[in-house]
C-alpha cells in the first residue's frame, strides 16, 4: 500500500522534478516503479527475516517487527499531516499492525502455556494386562492424546 502511495504522489512528475526532490538516482535506477528499500536507499534483503527455529524466538521477531513497522507508519503521518489521501491508508496500515501485534501477543501466550503444560506419563497400552509391554504412553493434559498407538510395539 505504500508503495501505491509513493507511485501515485510520483505519477505524471517529470525527470526534472523528481531530481528537484532528491529523487534523481532513484528514478534512474527504478522509473516510479516502486523498490523495496530503507528511506536511505538500504535494498530490501532476505537477511532482515529473523526465523530461528524456535517458536518463542520467532514470534518475538514478529512482535519486533510489527513495533518496528507501527514506529515507521506514524513518521510517515507525521510528514504528511496535511494530505487525507496519504494519511488516511497510513493510519489503516498503522492500526493493522497493532492488531498483527496484539495476535503474535496472544500466539505466544498460548505457545508458552502449551511449552509450560505438565505431561504425565505412564506404562501400558491396550494390552495393559500383557506383561511383555514396556510401551511408553504420553498423556497430553489438554487432549489426552494417545502416542502409544503410533510407539507401541508390543502385540496389540
Amino acid at each position: 500500500m505504500v508503495g501505491s502511495i509513493v507511485h501515485q504522489l510520483t505519477d505524471g512528475v517529470c525527470p526534472e522534478e523528481l531530481a528537484k526532490a532528491g529523487l534523481g538516482a532513484y528514478y534512474t535506477d527504478h522509473g516510479v516503479d516502486v523498490y523495496p528499500q530503507s528511506a536511505a536507499g538500504v535494498p530490501f534483503t532476505a537477511a532482515y527475516i529473523a526465523a530461528k527455529g524456535d517458536p518463542i524466538a520467532n514470534l518475538q521477531e514478529d512482535l519486533a517487527a510489527e513495533q518496528k513497522a507501527r514506529a515507521t507508519y506514524e513518521k510517515l503521518i507525521d510528514l504528511c499531516k496535511d494530505d487525507p489521501d496519504v494519511v488516511d491508508p497510513l493510519r489503516f496500515l498503522r492500526q493493522r499492525e497493532v492488531v498483527h501485534f496484539q495476535r503474535f501477543g496472544e500466539a505466544l501466550r498460548g505457545v508458552q502455556d502449551k511449552l509450560a503444560e505438565k505431561k504425565f506419563y505412564m506404562n501400558g497400552c491396550k494390552n495393559m494386562n500383557n506383561n511383555n509391554c514396556n510401551c511408553l504412553n504420553e498423556f497430553n493434559s489438554v487432549n489426552n492424546y494417545n502416542v502409544c498407538d503410533s510407539l507401541c510395539n508390543c502385540n496389540k
